[in-house]
């Protein structure tokens, strides 16, 4: 609170909360809001000193990191910018390497400013500091985490220009880097975003600018976003023209974004046309050849009981997404954390086991492996301390996929989001119904574990046979999934070669039904931790196992 051995010497705009009257700034210095409780010692330090620059300006005492270049806050009369509007938010000019130059001040979480966005006489632009360090909008630590309504424009003139339109006294901001980068920019600030009951995008007139506006308006929930449309270009050209009240019209009176969704046969005929191609082979060619590969928006699961071999199919099939295919993926596994998960990727990679302290590895060899498997940074973990919420794992696969580019991703386990649920049934096919959709709304692909359900005759871990009836939620894992597949072994068989036998069974093919109820078997390589196919095993009758029917 404020020193009550100081006096008020002003009252302005807090820097922080969205008061345009609450903050006092006092002889000692110092400054504090009386609304958000925004305390800053050292807020007018360098500005007391004298009167050249009392008043004009951000004092020398605010935070920066070292490295940033110091400005003063001025009107921008070319713009119709007061410098009130410019104190606000921090928009100062000032010379950077002898050349004038206008200054967007990034701030971070912690109000300090983490990177400066500078605009030249020629429109040229050039970054001081790291925009990752700062938060993702520009003008973003001016408002409150949650409300009505959000403006999102296209660049920070714009967002200045709604701001002091609306008297500074409604949430706006500014992307970082223009239409090219703006889904990237809104998917790192979605969570925020979010936070409001409307988000409008006031982006500019031009095609660019539509374009992304309704790329980022799709990456909300329906009915969140709104698309704003302006007679002029932009925000700042209806203000220069004087039809500010135009702006605000337009903001109240925004459209709400709505995809096309209806298409006639002559829309989509070249899509007809095209001939259907193998997806993304598997790590098991004859997975492959029964599946025809894997596609985009596609979702497929995987049941297996305890100990049976769930983790080394799937790591052994994100080794060769990342380091055969050469693509990105995301990794989800609530049962292990990133670091062992990284050690069997390795592993896989190189024929060691890692995990293990056997003493059958040095560590300059895991270095080396992981050193290619990091070779094309294809890799990224959910790191999920303990947080098994599908909240907020959902919203991480969404970050992911828009602003990282992964479209290939990897979950272990569906039931760790229902545990402590009251109906355990209910809320998996609620979680299942909202994963289903959003593998299609983001077009990626989905290889998920389900736990199983105990049989009713001889358990999974003694190599029972799998059913779709035994994954928990199966109701809806089976209507949402595109393939299933069911992992059978006898981990307490007598024998060495069944004990390392899988049975790899096809229980559901959605797409063309044929390689429902297709076996194939791999076994598992104890020195190398790696599986590998292998002749299905033979049963005292002359049979495999999966000849259960004569065929006459």
């Amino acid at each position: 609170m404020a020193d009550s051995e100081s006096s008020v010497i002003r009252t302005e705009g807090c820097p922080v909360c969205p008061s345009s009257d609450a903050f006092k700034v006092y002889d000692d210095g110092h400054g504090h809001c009386f609304s958000c409780g925004h305390h800053d010692p050292r807020y007018a330090a360098s500005t007391l000193a004298g009167a050249d620059g009392a008043g004009v300006g951000v004092p020398k005492g605010r935070p920066k990191r070292s490295g940033m270049i110091e400005g003063k806050t001025a009107a921008l009369p070319k713009r119709n910018l007061t410098e009130e509007t410019a104190k606000k938010w921090r928009y100062e000019v000032g010379k950077f390497k002898g050349k004038s130059v206008q200054i967007a001040n990034y701030l971070d979480e912690a109000g300090k400013v983490a990177a400066q966005k500078l605009r030249f006489a020629n429109k040229d632009f050039t970054v001081v500091g790291n925009l990752k360090d700062a938060l993702p909008l520009f003008g973003q630590h001016l408002w409150r985490d949650k409300g009505r309504m959000v403006v999102v424009t296209e660049g920070e003139i714009d967002a200045m220009s709604v701001s002091q339109l609306q008297g500074h006294k409604y949430p706006v901001v500014s992307l970082p880097n223009g239409a090219q980068g703006a889904k990237k920019s809104v998917a790192k600030a979605l969570d925020w975003l979010l936070g409001f009951e409307v988000v409008v995008f006031m982006f500019d007139m031009d095609d660019p600018g539509k374009e992304a506006a309704s790329e980022c308006a799709a990456l909300l929930p329906p009915g969140r976003a709104k698309i704003a449309a302006l007679p002029l270009k932009d925000a700042n050209d209806m203000l220069k023209a004087g039809r500010g009240a135009e702006v605000i019209d337009a903001i109240w009176g925004a459209k709400e974004y709505r995809p096309d969704g209806v298409v006639s046969l002559k829309d989509i005929r070249d899509r007809v046309l095209a001939v259907p191609e193998t997806g993304l082979p598997w790590v098991f060619p004859t997975l492959t050849k029964h599946t025809f590969g894997r596609r985009y928006g596609e979702l497929y699961f995987v049941g297996a009981g305890t100990g049976v071999g769930k983790t080394d199919f799937l790591t052994q099939q994100i080794t060769f997404d990342v380091v055969d295919l050469g693509q990105k993926v995301g990794v989800f596994f609530f049962e292990q954390q990133p670091e062992e998960t990284g050690k069997r990727l390795a592993g896989k990679l190189t024929g060691k086991r890692f995990h293990i302290p056997d003493g059958t590895w040095e560590q300059p060899e895991l270095i080396e492996a992981l050193d290619k498997l990091d070779a094309h940074d294809g890799l990224r973990f959910y790191d999920h301390f303990g947080v098994t919420e599908w909240d907020v794992v959902k919203a991480r696969i969404r970050y992911m996929a828009h602003a990282e580019g992964i479209r290939i991703f990897y979950l272990d386990h569906l039931t760790a989001f229902a545990a402590g649920a009251e109906d355990e049934r209910k809320e998996l096919e609620r979680i299942m119904g909202e994963l289903g959709g959003l593998v299609k709304e983001l077009n990626i692909m989905m290889t998920a574990v389900s736990h199983l359900s105990t049989p009713e005759g001889k358990p999974h871990e003694e190599g029972g046979r799998v059913m779709i009836r035994h994954f928990k939620g199966s109701r809806s894992i089976g209507y949402w999934s595109h393939f299933m597949f069911g992992l059978e072994r006898n981990t307490q068989s007598d024998d060495p070669e069944e004990r390392g036998t899988t049975t790899f069974r096809i229980l559901k093919d959605r797409n063309t039904g044929n390689a429902t109820g297709e076996t194939f078997a791999l076994a598992y390589d104890r020195d190398t931790g790696r599986l590998f196919e292998t002749d299905m095993p033979v049963t005292d009758g002359g049979m495999t196992s999966d000849d259960s029917k004569p065929d006459f």
